[in-house]
C-alpha cells in the first residue's frame, strides 16, 4: 500500500491508474479505523479496481468545545488494517494541505437537511462534511465512493450533493457494523469508561425494540419512538439528544412508517455522544 501526504501525490497515482483503465473507489474516514471502516474498505476492493482512503481528522466539521484536540489518532495502526483488507493508497494530509489559510470557500445544503437530528446541537458540523468530501472528489475523482450507514444523516446529505453538483459520483452505502454485544462501532467508544460501555448498550437495545416494532407491523412513528425513548430514559448514564423518525432522502419528519423511513437518535453516554439508527425496508 502507498502512503502520501500530498494532494499532488494522489492526483499522480490517480492519473496513472485511469490511463490503464483502472476504476476509483475512495473511502473517506477520520483515522482511528476499526471493522466498520474496514467493511467500507472491503466492500471498495470489491467493487473497483484500485482503492483510495483518505485518514483525516477535518477540523471544519468540529464545533467550538467539541473533541477536535482529543478524537483518537493512530496513523500506525490505521495503515496496518487497511494493508491488511486490500487498500493501494492511504491519504494522510496534514491541514494546511487540505485547508489553505486564506481558504473561504465552503460547501453547503442550504435546505433544511442539515438543520435536522444532528444538525440541530452541531450546526456547522454539515457544511464541513460537505467541504472536505467535495475537495476529496475533486482530489481523487473516484468512480465510487462508500460511505457507512451508521452516519445515516451524513449518508443522506451527501448523496444529495452528489444529486445537485452533478459530480457523476456513485455513492455506496454499507450497513453498520457492531460488537458482539449490539453496539455499533464508532471510534468514539474509546471514550466510554467500563461503566459507560455497559450503559452505551441502551442505544443498540432501543434500535433492535423499534426495527421490531416495525417489522410486526408497527405503522405509528409516535408509539415507536416513544417505546425507544422509555427504554433509553431507564439508564442513568444515558441522556437524550434526539430520537427521530424521518424519510431518509429528506430527513423531513414521518408520522407514518413507510419504506426509507429513517429511525435515528443521538445519546450522550456520560460525557461521549452516540448514534445508531435502523432503516425501515419493506420485507426485511
Amino acid at each position: 500500500m502507498i502512503a502520501v501526504t500530498t494532494i499532488e501525490e494522489v492526483r499522480q497515482y490517480v492519473a496513472s491508474w485511469k490511463k490503464q483503465g483502472y476504476t476509483i473507489g475512495l473511502v473517506p474516514t477520520m483515522g482511528y479505523l476499526h471493522e466498520g471502516h474496514a467493511s467500507l474498505v472491503d466492500k471498495a476492493v470489491e467493487m473497483c479496481d484500485k482503492v483510495v482512503v483518505s485518514d483525516f481528522v477535518n477540523p471544519t466539521q468540529f464545533g467550538p468545545g467539541e473533541d477536535l484536540e482529543t478524537y483518537p489518532r493512530d496513523f500506525e495502526m490505521d495503515c496496518k488494517l487497511l494493508e491488511e483488507h486490500g487498500a493501494d493508497l492511504v491519504f494522510h494530509p496534514e491541514v494546511d494541505e487540505m485547508y489553505l489559510e486564506d481558504a473561504a470557500t465552503y460547501v453547503e445544503i442550504l435546505n433544511d437537511m442539515p438543520k435536522q437530528l444532528c444538525g440541530k446541537t452541531r450546526p456547522i458540523h454539515f457544511r464541513g462534511v460537505c467541504t472536505v468530501v467535495s475537495k476529496l472528489f475533486n482530489i481523487v475523482t473516484p468512480d465510487k465512493a462508500f460511505f457507512g450507514m451508521k452516519d445515516a444523516q451524513q449518508l443522506s446529505i451527501i448523496c444529495k450533493m452528489v444529486r445537485d453538483m452533478s459530480y457523476g459520483i456513485e455513492i455506496v452505502g454499507c450497513p453498520i457494523i457492531r460488537e458482539d454485544d449490539g453496539l455499533a462501532k464508532s471510534s468514539r467508544n474509546t471514550y466510554l469508561s467500563p461503566e459507560e460501555r455497559k450503559a452505551a448498550l441502551v442505544l443498540s437495545k432501543a434500535v433492535k425494540l423499534g426495527e421490531g416494532m416495525a417489522r410486526n407491523g408497527e405503522k405509528s412513528c409516535e408509539n415507536i419512538l416513544k417505546a425507544q425513548v422509555q427504554l433509553i430514559e431507564k439508564e442513568p448514564l444515558a441522556k437524550i439528544d434526539y430520537v427521530s423518525a424521518v424519510d431518509f432522502n429528506t430527513l423531513k419528519q414521518s408520522q407514518s412508517v413507510e419504506e426509507g423511513t429513517l429511525f435515528a437518535m443521538a445519546v450522550y453516554i456520560g460525557k461521549t455522544r452516540l448514534i445508531d439508527n435502523f432503516l425501515y425496508k419493506e420485507g426485511e
